[in-house]
Formats: C-alpha cells, structure tokens, sequence
C-alpha cells in the first residue's frame, strides 16, 4: 500500500464515518418521535437501524486502520496537524454532526429510562451495537500508538483511557438504567 492509498483510506473512511453518524442523528430523531406518538413497532425498527448504523460505522473504524502504524505516524497523523488544519488539538470531537449526535443522545436519554419492555431486545443491540464501535475504536487507536501516547487534543492521557472515558460517558446517555445485560443480541430472534 502506497502512502497516498493510507491516506485516502483515512480520509474516505471518516467520510463514511460522518454519513453513518448523519443517518444516525436521523434514525434516532425518528425513534424519538415514534415513541411520541405511542408507534412502538415503528420505534423498534428505527432502534434497530440505529443498531446496524453503529455496526456499519465499525467496520469504516476497521477499515481505518488498514495499514502500518509507520504510516499512519509519517503521513496520516501529521494530516491532522498544522499547517494542514488551523487547530493544534484537532479531533473528531469537533466535528458538527458528532456534536448534534451528543444534543441527540442527550434530549433521547429519558426515553431509555421508560422504554416499553418490548423495545428491550432492540435496545441491547443498541447498546451492543455501540460497544464493537468502541471496541474498534479502541483496536485502530492502540494499532497506532494510542495505548501508549496521547491524541492530539489530550496528550496528557493515553488516546485508549480517552476512548474509554467516553464510553462510560456514552453507555450512561444511551442506557441510563443500566439494564444492557451480556451476551450477544445479534443472533437472537428478532421481534415481530
């Protein structure tokens, strides 16, 4: 893999990124306003979707870390770097889709807390859903570097105990009940 194919693979899979994070915003309004108006089947199908958005945008994260850390250390961080970007904390945290999925998940997190029980086994693929998203998150980060070092925004901390910390944070919006058991929901049956 050429230098200039590492690159583009970062750029155009945090493209993809940002689209799965757009159709998520999306989904999750419409799961909000379909448990509004008392439409549980149409709530679960966009609590689902939501699920399979999350799985999608964990393989983009996969597929961001498809080449060395070498190169992402010689040509993909020092994109993110100026003179290239005008910041010198650069993040996706600053990405204006990811700050209107936080409103999002913020203003849809007392649904959570009263959710019919028929929407329990959408919700923990949700959940689920958002933990592989983590969790490759977390694999590409320490692939190049980050269990060791800091990101460019928090150099203080280790990129990996960041991820972590926001996963804590995330899991308290999306299940604030705490109520996500284990194991894998994806192979269950889905409800009708």
């Amino acid at each position: 893999m050429t230098n200039v194919e590492a690159r583009e693979i970062w750029k155009k899979s945090h493209w993809m990124f940002s689209i799965y994070t757009q159709c998520l915003i999306v989904c999750l309004s419409r799961f909000e306003r379909e448990i509004e108006v008392g439409n549980i089947n149409n709530a679960g199908i966009e609590l689902e979707t939501a699920a399979e958005l999350m799985l999608a945008s964990a393989r983009t994260m996969d597929l961001a870390g498809s080449f060395s850390q070498q190169v992402f250390q010689d040509q993909v961080r020092p994109m993110m770097m100026p003179p290239n970007v005008k910041s010198e904390d650069f993040s996706a945290l600053m990405h204006l889709d990811h700050a209107h999925l936080m409103t999002v998940l913020k203003t849809i997190q007392p649904l959570y807390k009263t959710l019919p029980v028929s929407l329990q086994p959408q919700h923990n693929k949700f959940i689920s859903a958002y933990k592989v998203v983590c969790a490759s998150h977390k694999t590409v980060c320490e692939k190049f570097g980050g269990g060791e070092a800091g990101s460019l925004r928090a150099p203080e901390h280790t990129a990996v105990d960041m991820l972590d910390k926001f996963e804590r944070n995330r899991l308290r919006l999306i299940d604030p009940n705490g109520q996500a058991g284990g194991g894998c929901p994806f192979h269950s049956n889905k409800s009708s």
